[in-house]
């Protein structure tokens, strides 16, 4: 079993910068793949950014790209998404993923879930 925290969420003024954080607890966080998904008021939950176990290989939708940077660190069992240039299209609740190896986008495939964490970007 895999526990997931998100933290780091909160209200941004738009051009602002926000990182959030994901601590994962319980088995081997070096096996997994991990998602930051959003889902919005109204909207279906969507792929925001990912990393492999590894952290050498990310992928990103095209509405953050340039923008937020996923990385993690292994050893503290952290997974990390720096956004900025913030925009009101951000705001949403964020939520961490885990799943088992390779990277996918679609949140259908992967196992455990954080809690999520609000980002609110005023315009």
């Amino acid at each position: 079993q895999v526990q997931l925290v998100e933290s780091g969420g909160g209200l941004v003024q738009a051009g602002g910068s926000l990182r959030l954080s994901c601590a994962a607890s319980g088995r081997t966080f070096s096996s997994f793949a991990m998602g930051w998904f959003r889902q919005a008021p109204g909207k279906e939950r969507e792929f925001v950014a990912g990393i492999i176990w590894s952290g050498t290989s990310t992928n990103y939708a095209d509405s953050v790209k340039g923008r937020f940077t996923i990385s993690r660190d292994n050893a503290k069992k952290t997974v990390y998404l720096q956004m900025n240039s913030l925009k009101a299209e951000d705001t949403a609740v964020y939520y961490c993923a885990a799943r088992y190896r390779d990277l996918r986008v679609e949140d259908t495939e992967y196992t455990y879930w954080g809690q999520g964490t609000q980002v609110t970007v005023s315009s």
